[in-house]
């Protein structure tokens, strides 16, 4: 059942920060792993982005250069649709928080892969029932919600809809584990469990900030220091995204209620651009890839 999962090949829709993050992952792991995306040209120049990234852990000594050459020889840029279809046993969807937007991707690739590709989407908050229901195959879609970084985060929630199959299920958590990751399985409801618990622990560090309760960094320091998390709740949200952040807050408002309410602070900041390590400012500004306090 789960030999076409430990040698997948694997077609990943998006080539964002997690889009590459996920295909670079798969590829080190064995998977022969195709790009996609729909703007021409830009799932070659995430093969080159993750090839510079990938020399960069070789000159820090992190990986060696034949397995960087072996990486990237199993890595390639799709020129369409139904070359990012052909041969893939699993597709992974990983484009912004936008149904609509996921379900037209997917439809556009499954169009011409095989009757049984798992469908797995890299959503953080969307129902995987409404997804698998709206693309006509329930059984076959499953969450594959990776955090960010890919590459160095080790746990992977493994969201099963309403209708996900047992085989669809065990395919998943076979894959996940073929990844050297960590899989939690977790029920479909709004937000799963980690970014509900995550969004809101970011969303009150955010008040806090926004009344002058601490620094942005004195906050983040002391749940790093603490509580021994990795990464403080404001310095993590630019690392996702700001934009991400808020549009999570805005569809769990609307499913679970007012807990979730965004922060004023964060609509302004989206608002004037500042969404954090992607565009050099957020709560913190970034300059060489590194948080600078303000």
């Amino acid at each position: 059942m789960t030999d076409n999962i430990r040698l997948a090949s694997v077609t990943v829709l998006g080539t964002g920060t997690m889009g590459q993050g996920i295909a670079q992952v798969c590829a080190a792991a064995g998977h022969a792993v195709r790009l996609h995306d729909a703007a021409e040209g830009r799932a070659a120049k995430a093969v080159d982005a993750i090839a510079t990234g990938l020399e960069k852990l070789v000159i820090k000594g992190k990986i060696t250069a034949e397995s960087r050459a072996s990486t990237l020889g199993r890595l390639s840029a799709a020129r369409g649709p139904e070359d990012a279809a052909r041969g893939a046993n699993v597709l992974v969807e990983a484009v912004p928080e936008d149904m609509t937007l996921k379900v037209d991707v997917l439809r556009g690739v499954m169009a011409a892969a095989a009757a049984d590709v798992l469908v797995a989407s890299n959503t953080s908050s969307l129902s995987i029932t409404e997804l698998g229901a709206r693309l006509g195959v329930p059984d076959r879609t499953v969450g594959l919600h990776f955090f960010n970084p890919p590459p160095i985060m080790e746990l992977v929630e493994v969201v099963r809809g309403l209708g996900t199959s047992e085989t669809t299920l065990e395919r998943a958590l076979a894959f996940v584990k073929g990844l050297a990751k960590t899989p939690i399985v977790v029920r479909d409801v709004p937000g799963f469990a980690t970014s509900r618990l995550g969004v809101i622990l970011g969303a009150e560090a955010m008040r806090m900030l926004e009344t002058g309760v601490a620094s942005a960094a004195d906050i983040d320091k002391g749940m790093e220091l603490g509580y021994r998390h990795p990464m403080g709740p404001l310095k993590l949200t630019d690392l996702v995204g700001l934009d991400v952040r808020l549009a999570i807050l805005d569809h769990l408002t609307k499913e679970v209620g007012d807990q979730f309410r965004p922060p004023t602070i964060l609509r302004t900041m989206v608002r004037a651009g500042k969404l954090g390590k992607k565009t050099g400012e957020g709560f913190y500004r970034w300059v060489d890839g590194q948080p600078v306090p303000k």
